[in-house]
């Protein structure tokens, strides 16, 4: 049975401005994404900037509320449930912030910092210096301030705050993005011990792929605020089927010259979230698209143990 489980979210979002002659349009930053996260193992979300992926974390813990559909953590339902049932909640799903640095109070030391969540819900401060002492900020790193410490000392601040709760599940929005690639590795090699020792499950939300085929168990890849294919990381890197996964791929930079790359590349800028086009909403971008692209959206249906949002997923792109 699946711990996490969301189906058919949807959150919209107005803008424009409400006038006379003028009326606020809605535009869907995600769109009936269903998705499951087993126990113990670490889901990736991938996509462009602007595809959905943060506003569909957000949506998993509960964060801000949706226009359509559920989550249920463990059978437990997220979305819609009552202030005491939901600060019970926030005991056993956490979020560890892209922006570390914006997320911790400048005026307040470290350790006061992590120690604050258990404040909140009124239990002891003994698991803050063990939640420290996991990231290896214990000891005299713990009695600085914000601006006494490195990036990638702040994202393992925001890291132990998170866990000073000891929750079950932690959703990670761009964790590693703000740091350089040798302190990227330190991060999720981090990240993977504390999930191998706490049995910890991760939804993992990056633009980067490497990283991401690097810590996860599956990944679903966003593209204008729906799931195009969702697949485990093994076979979704051998064989990709959705073309837009296929781009994403061939844009990441290859270390070794003597390896063809993939000419495959999606044409033109993603289209306006707002004003999403018709059919499938990637056509436009798309090389093999044909005429049934342009008017009939595809299904996200099961092929083996993958999902894939294609007319022609059966024929394997190059």
């Amino acid at each position: 049975m699946s711990y996490l489980v969301a189906t058919d979210l949807a959150r919209s979002f107005a803008f424009g401005r409400k006038g006379l002659f003028i009326r606020r349009t809605r535009f869907f930053a995600v769109n009936g994404v269903s998705m499951h996260v087993d126990k113990g193992t670490t889901h990736g979300i991938v996509g462009e900037s602007g595809c959905g992926k943060s506003t569909l974390a957000k949506l998993l813990l509960g964060l801000i509320p949706a226009d359509q559909g559920s989550v249920n953590l463990d059978g437990v339902p997220i979305l819609g449930v009552p202030e005491t049932a939901w600060r019970s909640l926030r005991q056993r799903v956490q979020l560890v912030y892209q922006d570390a640095a914006g997320a911790l109070d400048p005026r307040l030391k470290i350790r006061a910092q992590v120690e604050e969540p258990l404040a909140i819900h009124g239990l002891p401060k003994d698991p803050a210096e063990d939640a420290l002492h996991a990231v290896g900020l214990s000891g005299a790193l713990a009695d600085r301030y914000p601006h006494e410490m490195s990036g990638g000392q702040l994202q393992r601040v925001v890291i132990a705050r998170a866990l000073a709760l000891s929750p079950e599940l932690l959703v990670l929005d761009e964790p590693v993005s703000a740091l350089d690639v040798s302190i990227q590795a330190q991060i999720v090699n981090l990240l993977m011990d504390l999930q191998r020792d706490r049995g910890l499950t991760y939804v993992f939300v990056s633009h980067d792929l490497s990283v991401v085929r690097h810590i996860s168990d599956r990944i679903s890849v966003m593209y204008l605020g729906q799931i195009v294919e969702e697949a485990g990381r093994d076979a979704l890197f051998a064989r990709p089927l959705h073309p837009y996964t296929v781009a994403l791929m061939a844009a990441v930079p290859e270390p070794d010259p003597r390896r063809a790359r993939s000419s495959f590349r999606p044409m033109g800028d993603p289209p306006n979230p707002a004003f999403p086009p018709a059919g499938c909403r990637y056509h436009p971008r798309c090389p093999l698209a044909q005429a049934q692209c342009t008017t009939t959206p595809p299904p996200l249906r099961e092929l083996g143990a993958r999902r894939v949002a294609c007319h022609f997923a059966q024929e394997e792109v190059q």
